[in-house]
């Protein structure tokens, strides 16, 4: 779907946006690579745009603490 440097780059900004959420918590990590694969899928390539759909997503994103 995507090409290698496409696909570097979206596990680059997930990694960036939940560089606070801990590894156990997939439900918020699953959630924010949806939304970025989302906008990648809408054609949002530019890394900021990439991060501010994370970073939105991370905002509303299940957890077990709420």
């Amino acid at each position: 779907m995507f090409d290698a440097a496409t696909t570097a780059l979206l596990r680059a900004v997930l990694d960036e946006v939940c560089e606070n959420v801990a590894r156990h918590e997939t439900g918020a990590r699953t959630h924010v690579a949806s939304k970025i694969l989302e906008a990648a899928t809408r054609g949002e390539t530019s890394p900021d745009g990439l991060k501010r759909a994370g970073r939105a997503a991370l905002s509303d994103a299940p957890t077990m603490w709420r």
